[in-house]
């Protein structure tokens, strides 16, 4: 994780975002460590990255790369405002040990790449260009899902599909196309289907851990889905953050075995 010191809205490269909305920098902080207390308190390890002022959306860990084994591939993100990062990143990656790896096509991390048990789940059409995909496969050698995503609000994977645990997903629909939706449905056949309502404060953008599920504190009626699938839901506020178009997920870089 990687504290939003320097977080603002200073460009606009989402729809979520819109620079005549101020930004609460304290409150943004203060509802970060909140996040980063309730893993601790949870048993999970955070590490931290050191924040960058004039990287405001660094604090938005999860696009840093893809973390899995000994291996880390390195961000490259689409826009240039956001391209610091990759390199922040990819210092702290291989002073924690791993072997850090580049893609030549626009990869945007764990924001669309997403792995279910073996599989992972790749995301494109705002972001990540679709070549990256075979990249990533040979780098990792996983078996890559790609999935189109069609409606800008839901730029990243990660903003439109939850993993729940290594067989379980949650994902909204409408964001997919008819080809992604399609994938979808054979790959996970009980998927949970989440509701506008929960979709658009970005209740998907999650961190589970298989049984407890952090995530949106607003998104009340995924809840609800969640504890009658079994699992335990945690809400967190992550109001200030989702200014920029990011939530829990987003602020997690998680570290795949």
């Amino acid at each position: 994780m990687t504290a939003p010191e320097y977080f603002t809205v200073e460009y606009a490269i989402n729809p979520w975002m819109d620079t005549s909305t101020p930004v609460d920098t304290a409150l943004a902080l203060d509802q970060w460590d909140t996040l980063r207390r309730v893993y601790a308190e949870l048993g999970h390890t955070v590490e931290l990255v050191t924040p960058l002022d004039g990287l405001p959306d660094m604090v938005y860990a999860a696009n840093g790369g893809f973390l899995v084994g000994d291996t880390a591939v390195v961000a490259r993100f689409a826009y240039p405002q956001r391209a610091g990062e990759a390199d922040a990143y990819a210092e702290w990656m291989a002073a924690a040990g791993y072997r850090t790896a580049r893609t030549d096509h626009v990869n945007e991390g764990q924001g669309d790449l997403l792995l279910v048990g073996s599989n992972l789940l790749a995301g494109y059409g705002f972001r990540t260009d679709r070549r990256a995909h075979d990249e990533i496969a040979a780098i990792t050698g996983l078996d890559v899902t790609s999935l189109e995503l069609v409606d800008p609000r839901f730029y990243h994977l990660d903003t439109a599909l939850a993993v729940l645990d290594d067989s379980t997903i949650a994902y909204y629909p409408p964001a997919f196309s008819d080809n992604a939706r399609r994938r979808i449905g054979e790959l996970f056949g009980d998927a949970i289907e989440v509701g506008s309502a929960d979709a658009y404060v970005l209740g998907l953008n999650v961190v589970s851990d298989g049984r407890h599920v952090v995530m949106p504190a607003a998104a009340t009626g995924f809840a609800g889905q969640l504890r009658r699938a079994g699992f335990e839901p945690i809400g967190v506020d992550l109001s200030e953050l989702l200014k920029g178009g990011g939530s829990v997920k987003c602020c997690t870089l998680e570290r795949h075995p």
